[in-house]
């Protein structure tokens, strides 16, 4: 028998879960609830669903499986208004990428057997139902949170949707969750806002340290571009988490600054050398909290027509650019022309053919 799943929110999650539940399963049935609804009359032209509702209620009384693709105020809402439909069966999860407050507000509603917090950890710049794919959690970390009364069976379901996406599921605590997010994502972003936000208030009036601003200061401030109002309300939702983690950095910070002012040369070394070490053991095929940049740099000279070439020969093997631009500043850079792609293959490819034409080009 096929399953029976809801969506409440179709934006760029809901819409690529439903989208990828489709392509692996064309039996299931699909229904779905959106507050816009030129988006539910799109997904019904596309086949991603099949069945649109205009209100949360009786519509989803059928659905093994529900999920809740809105912002947490607004999953809060939700869950109170479906929980009179919900069948003892059902999974009811969400997509949030904080878990604690979630999974407080399921409790309160006495939805322990029903609720399980889900995170897939994968997203893009762009937002929206119009930008979703039906892979865009291929590959990524899929954390669910289970309470310690939620049936193991019901576990063992979800996780195997999770497996049919092609995503990597993840059981943990939803405390343990939050700590993890908060230091590879939450606070790296915050990070990054502090940075962009030093050099504006250092620079001068000719700008001369935004103008010179060199591409190491560019990779780790790129998400600092990140929607202000999304990161406004997850480091409300994560406080405890957050601080702990902020307090914990500026002690390191703390820490070199001291090795720095004693002229501590073996401790400066041995601190950089052993976080280069840890960075090159991480594994960069697998999508992470934090979007990746696939870009591809080309070394070309500064004469008319060389950055038309590049750009024909892209063009020519059907590859979608999403930015390019000169490097003025390459203190810390092997080429003068960054070449942006929305995803790996095509910068690998980009990267291979631009050799293959006499250009010496690298994949980063």
């Amino acid at each position: 028998m096929s399953t029976t799943i809801g969506f409440i929110g179709l934006g760029l999650i809901g819409g690529s879960l439903a989208k990828g539940l489709k392509r692996k399963d064309p039996d299931c049935k699909i229904i779905a609830y959106n507050r816009n609804k030129d988006v539910l009359h799109q997904a019904m032209l596309e086949k991603t669903i099949d069945e649109m509702t205009e209100e949360i209620g009786e519509a989803f009384a059928p659905c093994d499986i529900i999920f809740l693709c809105a912002p947490v105020e607004v999953n809060a809402e939700s869950m109170k208004l479906v929980k009179p439909y919900l069948k003892e069966s059902a999974i009811l999860t969400d997509v949030g990428s904080t878990k604690s407050d979630i999974m407080k507000i399921a409790a309160d509603l006495g939805l322990q057997k029903v609720f399980i917090g889900g995170h897939p950890m994968a997203g893009s710049e762009r937002s929206g139902y119009a930008y979703s794919t039906d892979h865009l959690v291929e590959n990524a970390y899929y954390v669910v949170t289970p309470f310690p009364e939620t049936n193991a069976k019901k576990t063992v379901k979800l996780t195997e949707l999770i497996h049919d996406l092609l995503a990597i599921p993840m059981v943990m605590d939803a405390e343990e969750h939050d700590r993890i997010v908060a230091t590879v994502s939450h606070l790296p972003h915050l990070i990054a806002f502090a940075l962009v936000n030093l050099l504006k208030k250092e620079d001068d009036e000719d700008h001369t340290m935004k103008q010179i601003a060199a591409g190491g200061f560019k990779d780790i401030t790129r998400i600092a571009g990140s929607s202000p109002v999304m990161w406004e309300q997850i480091c409300m939702n994560n406080k405890k988490a957050i601080n702990e983690l902020m307090d914990d950095y500026i002690d390191n910070l703390e820490e070199l600054r001291a090795m720095i002012n004693a002229g501590d040369e073996e401790g400066l070394l041995k601190s950089f050398g052993e976080s280069g070490d840890f960075r090159r053991s991480m594994d960069n095929r697998s999508t992470g909290a934090i979007r990746r940049e696939y870009s591809v740099y080309v070394d070309i000279l500064d004469k008319p027509g060389t950055i038309a070439s590049v750009v024909n020969i892209v063009a020519i093997h059907n590859l979608n650019l999403k930015n390019i631009g000169i490097l003025h500043n390459r203190e810390f850079e092997e080429s003068v022309l960054k070449v942006d792609f929305y995803d790996e293959q095509s910068a690998e490819k980009a990267a291979d053919v631009l050799t293959r034409n006499d250009f010496t080009a690298f994949k980063k």
